[in-house]
């Protein structure tokens, strides 16, 4: 059985919230008035990557099952 759907929906879900502890880290870089832009603009390529491995798996696993 192919689940690759499940493999995509995995690494997108760990993505997402690797790229929140990332913007965490820089929003405490920022209230410690610490220089901030890289590690913003890293959480926020990583955070998005992760919807669009969750975006591929949903359409994945619609793909599988509606009717041909």
């Amino acid at each position: 059985m192919n689940y690759r759907w499940y493999f995509f929906s995995i690494i997108g879900l760990l993505l997402i919230g690797l790229g929140l502890c990332v913007f965490g880290e820089a929003l405490i870089q920022k209230i410690n008035r610490e220089s901030y832009f890289m590690l913003g603009t890293l959480s926020l390529v990583i955070f998005n990557t992760g919807i669009c491995f969750v975006g591929e798996a949903i359409f994945i696993r619609r793909q599988k099952t509606l009717p041909n």
